[in-house]
């Protein structure tokens, strides 16, 4: 039904009010203010300057294809924040950056970024009022800078323009995907303020919102204007287990497809049949079971069996296995009980808490008659928090880099350490002799002790539970003063200071030797943990701070002047020059240096500090030569206090042989210099990758009872649920990343009233820097042969039930690399109607879409990589992929400018479970790799539909109200993904909370 009924919203328009309307308009083709139709200038302001550009001009119609979105443009798609604007254009695809992923392992918690045409957060420039802005603290994936979208101010914004080509003269060579410039009110006068609350139809999700701005004085009649604003934002936490199944649950035994069904994920869940399969015992548990062991810690001497056989299971259900499952051949440590634990219904997260505020205070002053001057201060501090799974005790450290790692979960001469295990005696904290019987008493926590026997614990900390959360606060300062000197010459310059400092704070995770300590010591009590007093826990699970920060200093001044006239209007010429120093100090929060034990389980140990300044010139040269004709040139010289430097030219032209047409293109070269964590990392990163099936071979498989074909339901968790650490070491050698980008287009304005255009857009990077595709050294593990040159590859702990078997990958490191070539190529659609239905009523349309015909990558030995209309780049967007297609639809109503009716749609292309970058080149149309076979192998499209109501009461007030996901069509089902449980967190977006609702309040004096 969900599916017949998005159908008929696309047929019928957004609402029955407006579809009469929408089927007027099905010529119309795409959306934003992305035509050069909505791209006027401020209603203030006689003439502009386009993001882009550095030179004053009447009109817009210029090479570059430009976005624009209003801030009225947000009110009207309920977007209640800047940044959710951005993540929703629709050139934005591939690895963004979301809220919502900070709760699902993010090395870059508690912030958001954007992807101009998937080619990753650090090909796109983030800009306030055209000056550059301060990176995140930390990178994506511990090697990509980028600017947090959550440090916006959204109160003074007065509208987001994105420069939808490559690498911009004027703002820097490494805006390589594009550019999106945050442009703030000039000026503000009289009283305005908003207040906002929402909830969800199932009574979660709850928002709340309130703004408040002052300003008093008009630069052109006063010579002056002041504004101060502050905002707060406030988003509750959604766990999984507030939505429906199967979002809710590890158990996709009813996810069934063509007479498959999914695996049952529950911790020492049942299988398909019902019965508990021959996997051994899953220990990720948040109760204490423990297993005899002879005093040397060498043999079994039973099954494991509950620590404290009265309290039971913690969480979860039991489950008693019968005699016969406890005889197959991998349960022998399997207990006559165990408790089953759904992780994702218990603790699952799907977006964080999120609290958001600040101020600003802006003044603009005339300085003289040609000239105005102002001075801008900002405040933003945002929270992110989310609560996480009971405290982890048995485990492997979080990867190393000065010693080998340290793990409490398998004995591997790899580590150099044991399992848990609770001795027979315990001793004062501080003995240095061996603890026997003369030294010590029998271990409280040990049953077995009295019998001279070890216990191997395994388990979580019941009393506490992991918590995250980030506290950015950014400060930033921005003048300048422009206008015009001398004969005519425009000029302007700015100078800009900003400051991000990030506390990042873990809870209840547990330090390493603190653990062993109160293991040997006894002190800690693992029988009851409820009655271990918060001294004791606090000793286990130290509280750890970590803070860093990035900061960034830049002033920069323009020319620009109209020389003379030429037939088509006034030959201009710019030039300028830029100076900026950036500096990210992100030490590391879980570093090795002291010892493999001298550090906590579960937190990345990634670290980077640099600091770096870049001389800039650049100029640009407009030439109307004829009416029909204008060719724009341009170019910029960065040099790098590291040693780099690089010219990067730009073309542009359009040609209007009609009124009605005009027709435009551009041509550009980049220039990316290795970031700070890709050549200056002080600890590298590793990010984890979960095992499938089609990493292994039968040969292997064979050694555990399985294959391919039965991984999932056969095969131990050690390796089905298991993953492996891919490490990416910093290499000070990289060359600079370059680029050629070129767009061509065309812009249609039949009547006054209807515009569409059309651009294609063609980005190539050499020299990419990345990570080399592990699938050669994973294959060649497996298979028993020679590790290719380049990489690096540590074998995992053995799993107990398979002690004789070659153990799992644990890591695979290699350093960043040159690749040969990366591709972006695509398709933008815009489109824009606005047509009077009556003397009273008004209707506009808006449609933007965008089609990635390739995203590919290839590398130094010649293999591509595909990624278009798949899961690629698996590992780089968090398994969210490249679907072809991103659109939205809006349509507008308005009555007597006292009422408006707005509907918008989203779309968001279906995709194949697949990823070259996983399977090898030439596997995109293969979906056995995932080996997810109960589930279509085209993850299906995914649309929402979104309505805004306004009424405006009197000459002051304005009161509105939202109703997102009318429609209550929850995300199509993904099991690959890793991003989210069961979703893609790209496509589902905010629709994975469902229907919603928002009222509020706008009021202005």
């Amino acid at each position: 039904m969900k599916i017949t009924s998005t159908a008929a919203l696309l047929r019928c328009g957004v609402a029955s009010a407006v579809c009469a309307a929408t089927l007027f308009s099905a010529q119309a083709m795409a959306q934003e203010a992305a035509t050069t139709a909505t791209e006027a200038p401020a209603a203030d302001e006689g003439e502009i300057i386009v993001t882009g550009s550095i030179l004053r001009r009447n009109d817009i119609d210029t090479p570059s294809p430009i976005t624009v979105l209003s801030a009225e443009n947000l009110d009207r798609r309920a977007q209640t924040s800047t940044q959710e604007a951005i993540q929703n254009l629709a050139s934005n695809n591939g690895p963004a950056l979301t809220n919502s992923f900070s709760a699902n392992g993010a090395f870059a918690g508690g912030a958001s970024a954007v992807s101009l045409r998937g080619l990753s957060t650090n090909s796109t420039l983030v800009l306030f009022d055209g000056l550059r802005a301060a990176y995140y603290p930390l990178a994506d994936d511990g090697t990509r800078n980028f600017v947090d979208l959550n440090t916006i101010p959204d109160d003074i914004i007065q509208e987001i323009e994105v420069l939808r080509d490559g690498a911009s003269s004027s703002y820097g060579a490494d805006a390589i995907a594009g550019v999106v410039n945050i442009k703030t009110r000039r000026q503000f006068s009289g009283v305005a303020g908003r207040a906002e609350a929402g909830i969800s139809s199932r009574g979660d999700a709850a928002n709340q919102r309130l703004s408040l701005m002052v300003g008093k004085g008009d630069i052109a009649s006063d010579g002056f204007n002041v504004y101060a604003s502050g905002f707060y934002n406030h988003s509750a936490a959604l766990y999984n287990r507030d939505r429906g199944y199967p979002y809710n649950s590890d158990d996709q035994r009813n996810i069934c497809f063509n007479g498959n069904c999914g695996p049952n994920n529950v911790v020492n869940g049942l299988n398909g049949d019902g019965a508990f399969p021959d996997n051994g015992f899953n220990t990720a548990l948040a109760t204490f079971f423990v297993r005899p062991y002879d005093a040397t810690n060498t043999t079994a001497q039973g099954r494991n069996q509950f620590l404290n056989p009265a309290a039971g299971c913690r969480a979860g259900t039991a489950y008693n296995p019968t005699a016969a499952e406890l005889a197959l051949p991998n349960n022998g440590s399997v207990p006559t009980t165990v408790c089953q634990e759904d992780i994702t219904n218990l603790y699952g997260v799907i977006a964080p808490e999120i609290t958001r505020f600040g101020g600003s205070l802006k003044a603009t002053v005339s300085v003289g008659d040609n000239s105005e001057a102002y001075a801008l201060f900002n405040f933003v501090q945002s929270n992110v928090s989310y609560s996480g799974i009971p405290t982890t005790i048995r485990g492997n450290a979080a990867p190393p880099f000065f010693f080998p790692r340290y793990s409490t979960s398998a004995p591997s001469v790899a580590y150099g350490n044991s399992v848990l295990t609770l001795p027979v005696f315990v001793c004062p904290r501080g003995t240095t002799a061996p603890c026997t019987a003369a030294n010590g008493t029998l271990n409280p926590n040990n049953p077995f002790a009295a019998q001279g026997q070890v216990a191997r614990l395994s388990g979580r900390l019941s009393d506490s539970r992991e918590y995250d959360e980030t506290r950015s606060r950014v400060y930033r300062v921005a003048a300048g003063i422009k206008g015009t000197v001398f004969n005519n010459w425009d000029y302007s310059v700015d100078v800009t200071a900003m400051h991000n400092e990030l506390r990042h704070e873990y809870r209840g995770y547990a330090y390493i030797q603190h653990l062993l300590d109160v293991i040997a010591d006894g002190s800690y009590n693992f029988v009851n943990p409820e009655l271990n007093s918060q001294a004791v826990r606090d000793y286990v699970t130290p509280v750890n701070i970590n803070n860093s920060t990035s900061d960034l200093y830049q002033a920069q001044f323009s020319l620009g002047k109209s020389l003379f006239d030429l037939p088509g209007g006034p030959l201009q010429i710019g030039f300028g020059a830029a100076i900026r120093y950036e500096a990210v100090d992100a030490p590391s929060a879980n570093s090795d240096i002291n010892g493999p034990t001298e550090r906590y389980f579960r937190i990345n140990g990634f670290g980077v500090k640099g600091h770096r300044t870049v001389y800039s010139a650049y100029g640009e040269v407009n030439a109307p030569v004829l009416d029909s004709v204008e060719l724009n040139v341009s170019g910029r010289y960065d040099k790098y206090s590291s040693g780099q430097s690089n010219f990067s030219p730009k073309f542009g032209a359009t040609f209007t042989p009609i009124k009605q047409v005009l027709l435009r293109g551009t041509y550009s070269r980049g220039f990316r210099i290795p970031s700070f964590g890709e050549a200056n990392a002080t600890f590298p990163t590793t990010g984890f990758v979960g095992n499938s099936a089609g990493t292994f071979n039968d040969a292997y498989l064979a050694q555990y009872g399985c294959t391919v074909a039965t991984f999932d339901d056969d095969c131990p968790t050690y390796l089905s649920t298991g993953s492996y650490g891919s490490t990416n070491l910093s290499n000070p050698n990289l060359r600079p990343e370059k680029s050629r980008s070129f767009t061509g287009g065309v812009v249609f304005k039949p009547t006054r009233n209807l515009t569409f255009s059309v651009d294609y857009y063609n980005i190539k990077k050499t020299d990419v820097i990345t990570t080399a595709s592990v699938t050669p050294a994973l294959k060649a593990y497996y298979a028993g042969q020679p590790i290719p040159a380049g990489f690096t590859v540590t074998p995992d702990g053995v799993d107990p039930d398979f002690t004789t078997a070659i153990p799992r990958v644990a890591f695979v490191g290699a350093q960043f690399i040159n690749a040969n070539t990366q591709k972006s190529e695509g398709l933008d659609f815009a489109a824009n109607l606005n047509l009077p239905l009556s003397d009273r009523i008004s209707w506009t349309s808006n449609i933007e879409a965008s089609y990635i015909i390739e995203l590919s990558t290839t590398f130094p030995d010649g293999s591509k990589e595909s990624y278009a209309g798949t899961l690629g780049n698996f590992n780089l967007t968090a398994g969210s992929g490249t679907p072809r297609w991103h659109a939205n639809w809006q349509n507008t109503l308005s009555f007597d400018d006292k009422f408006t009716l707005t509907g918008t749609v989203n779309y968001f292309d279906s995709y194949k479970l697949t990823a070259e970058d996983q399977f090898g080149p030439g596997s995109r149309n293969d979906c056995s790799g995932f080996d997810i076979d109960y589930t279509p192998c085209k993850v299906r499209r995914y649309i929402t539909l979104d309505l805004v109501g306004t009424v405006k009461v009197g000459d002051n007030f304005t009161l509105y109200a939202n109703v997102l996901n009318v429609l209550n069509d929850l995300p199509p089902i993904d099991a690959v993904t890793y991003g989210a449980h069961l979703y893609n967190p790209i496509q589902g977006g905010t629709g994975i909370i469902g229907r919603s609702f928002r009222a509020g309040v706008k009021v202005g004096f």
